[in-house]
């Protein structure tokens, strides 16, 4: 089974989610809770999606609803003047004395062709009160069941939105309790100082037309190369990604695998020897998924980023070395740019 891509419309977390619960197709000694993680993959996968139609669902919800919210604005508005102009008619048949029978009127009056004339006219009044009064209570209704339809959408508005926050807390949970056991499978290998070996996961499409690419898809930089700082002897030897428990950990280029260890103060490492000459090391990892020699190409998985190790918190510690020892190590952000990637 291949591992889908993250799309743009996924949250980051949700991305973290698929590429941590990757069920392993096979590994020299994989994680004793290897099974476990398959299963909650499945899950996950399963809510990602439900998540991803609800969030396209609560959009078109919203949208009708604001559509409705408009046209009873303006249907407001014309049962307003409908009522003012019902009044406007009332108040002209009142003044020309439309309450006194026609036939007292005729005997009354002066001139029985004005009469008449007057008494078409109050016909027409008549007529144009009778149109104005069905007018304004076809309005009355439609308004009345716009208003319910309105109503309604926002209800399921609503409870599309509980529905989804519920989903998301049920996926966040799954996460980190499955982000903390892989976490806590690496403290015991780095500890032991013993790797399990490597563990296998579908590869994603890798990246054509390039040589080279970041160590992670998705991130924010945190400590660069040359800082200083109390956890450091002298100088940061690397640059630091700040990035989730379990985000795929890539090769940035073409190379083979000069070193996989699980001890000291890197923690769970990889280190990657290029056709170039130079060495890059990933650092801190939860968990490792090449073996030593194995060659590997630009954007193929080598891990899991986690904080084993010298770590307070889960980071990426990536570095290119002139040698596969610490101490040779160059800028990596320069280094990247000079080969065409820019962080």
């Amino acid at each position: 089974m291949r591992l889908p891509h993250c799309h743009a419309v996924l949250a980051p977390v949700l991305c973290v989610l698929l590429a941590l619960l990757a069920p392993p197709a096979r590994a020299s000694d994989g994680p004793s809770a290897s099974g476990e993680v398959a299963r909650l993959y499945e899950e996950a996968a399963a809510a990602t999606q439900k998540y991803e139609q609800g969030k396209r669902a609560a959009a078109g919800e919203r949208a009708k609803a604001g559509r409705l919210e408009g046209l009873l604005t303006r249907q407001r508005a014309e049962l307003a003047l409908l009522h003012a102009d019902l009044g406007r008619i009332a108040r002209a048949q009142y003044r020309t004395g439309g309450g006194i029978p026609y036939t007292a009127q005729l005997l009354m009056a002066e001139d029985p062709d004005q009469l008449m004339r007057g008494q078409r006219a109050a016909w027409q009044a008549d007529l144009a009160v009778d149109n104005a009064i069905a007018k304004t209570r076809r309005a009355t209704n439609r308004l009345d069941r716009d208003e319910r339809t309105a109503r309604k959408a926002w209800q399921q508005l609503d409870r599309r939105q509980t529905q989804l926050a519920s989903l998301r807390s049920g996926i966040e949970r799954k996460l980190e309790d499955a982000q903390w056991k892989l976490q806590g499978e690496a403290d015991g290998q780095a500890t032991a100082g013993q790797c399990r070996g490597a563990v296998r996961l579908d590869q994603p499409s890798l990246p054509t037309g390039k040589d080279w690419v970041t160590p992670v898809a998705r991130y924010e930089l945190s400590a660069g190369f040359g800082g200083s700082g109390e956890r450091w002897a002298s100088r940061h030897t690397g640059q630091d990604f700040a990035v989730d428990i379990g985000t795929p950990v890539r090769s940035i280029g073409a190379g083979r695998v000069e070193r996989v260890s699980c001890g000291g103060s890197f923690g769970m490492e990889v280190v990657v020897r290029h056709d170039g000459g130079y060495y890059t090391q990933y650092a801190h990892l939860a968990a490792v998924t090449v073996d030593q020699g194995e060659r590997v190409l630009p954007g193929q998985w080598i891990g899991q980023a986690g904080t084993t190790g010298n770590s307070t918190g889960p980071h990426l510690h990536f570095e290119v070395r002139l040698t596969p020892q610490l101490g040779s190590g160059v800028d990596p952000r320069r280094w990247l740019e000079e080969h065409g990637v820019k962080l």
